[in-house]
């Protein structure tokens, strides 16, 4: 997948029911462009079905963790609009205590890894973080109990 590619599926997360013009205009390229690359996405197995489900985010990613986001002054909003543009993060949290903001990331190596975390700390508005790397999933007991 390219910046194009990453930049529709980005725009998909936000708006899975938008119509091929609205993400022309979004990702700044022609109708015809989207429909193929959508096309192209879905025969190979990275779009799912829609609201957008990646195949990144029906199976585990290879890298994944969480990153611990601190804010400085008013800037939640801008950095969270960001967050969400970036294709391998999945999920962004708000949360109290010393972190403003947790973003769930995956990514394919942990040089991809790097990068996204590179990018986001490019942000404006984002004094500091700490990034953890998710090692191993086990069920909750209380999930365990539902099973």
């Amino acid at each position: 997948m390219d910046a194009v590619d990453q930049k529709l599926i980005a725009a998909l997360r936000r708006d899975g029911r938008a119509g091929i013009s609205e993400l022309a205009g979004t990702v700044g390229v022609s109708r015809a462009t989207v429909r193929s690359r959508l096309e192209r996405l879905e025969r190979d197995g990275h779009v799912l079905g829609y609201t957008v489900v990646l195949r990144g985010d029906a199976s585990e990613m290879p890298v994944r963790g969480i990153m611990l986001i601190e804010i400085e002054g008013r800037g939640t909003e801008n950095v969270v609009r960001q967050l969400t543009g970036i294709g391998e993060v999945g999920a962004v949290h708000s949360t109290n205590g010393k972190w403003d903001l947790i973003a769930e990331i995956g990514a394919e190596t942990l040089t991809d890894f790097d990068d996204v975390l590179r990018r986001i700390r490019l942000i404006e508005g984002i004094a500091s973080s700490e990034t953890n790397l998710l090692l191993a999933t086990r069920r909750s007991a209380r999930a365990a109990r539902r099973g």
